[in-house]
């Protein structure tokens, strides 16, 4: 299959490449980003967009693709929420919209995050734009689509976060991740789970379109 990938330079975008870039169900792959990802591949084509308010002019090169994994994202954290909507509402669907124009037999998945508010109604604020965002891309006439909602996410196979911050805390927190994991009852996924349910939800569907850590795990382990 043909897959698009937003946020390829990201952490869980970086994840999601290498596994579509070792997988032989993915004959190629299209990284759509502000910037340039740091692989090379004969898979890879990449396109360096700037404006992701509007797709218009890369219509003609976006058609026949099979699946989009759309794993670009930022944090909450200090953000008003009129700027976080902007980034995590307006943007996503400014690309997923000209998508299902262009491939209506696609499978669009979206990485949201554990905790997110179906509802779009409740208190905390990120929860709610992610529900509203989920909620409009579910309504999109996509042939599929589904909703990846991970907790904590381990970076793999030297896999590293663009934001200083969150690599010490990463690297802080490494040796923790077992016992996390076993006190959390499975919280910690890898980007390497991420990466390989993403394909196997693209390739042979998933049972739900709200898809929880668990979930990820179980695909994961199908697509292994």
């Amino acid at each position: 299959m043909k897959v698009i990938l937003f946020g390829a330079s990201g952490m869980v975008g970086q994840g999601v490449l290498r596994e579509c870039l070792r997988d032989p169900r993915v004959t190629a792959v299209l990284a759509i980003g502000r910037s340039a990802a740091d692989a090379t591949d004969s898979k890879l084509g990449q396109i360096v967009h700037r404006d992701f308010t509007d797709f218009s002019p890369l219509e003609g090169e976006l058609g026949g693709y099979d699946a989009c994994f759309f794993c670009l994202g930022v944090s909450s954290v200090g953000m008003a929420e009129a700027d976080y909507r902007h980034v995590t509402f307006d943007l996503t669907l400014a690309a997923a919209r000209t998508l299902a124009e262009r491939n209506p037999q696609m499978t669009f998945i979206y990485v949201s995050g554990t905790g997110t508010d179906s509802s779009a109604k409740g208190r905390s604020m990120w929860a709610r734009v992610k529900g509203e965002t989920e909620n409009a891309l579910l309504a999109l006439p996509f042939k599929k689509a589904y909703m990846f909602r991970p907790g904590v996410i381990r970076p793999m196979h030297g896999v590293k976060s663009k934001t200083r911050l969150y690599r010490a805390a990463y690297l802080v927190a490494t040796p923790l991740f077992p016992i996390l994991n076993l006190l959390a009852r499975g919280s910690v996924i890898t980007t390497e789970d991420v990466g390989g349910a993403m394909i196997e939800a693209a390739a042979n569907g998933a049972s739900k379109p709200l898809l929880e850590n668990r979930d990820i795990k179980a695909l994961a382990a199908q697509a292994a």
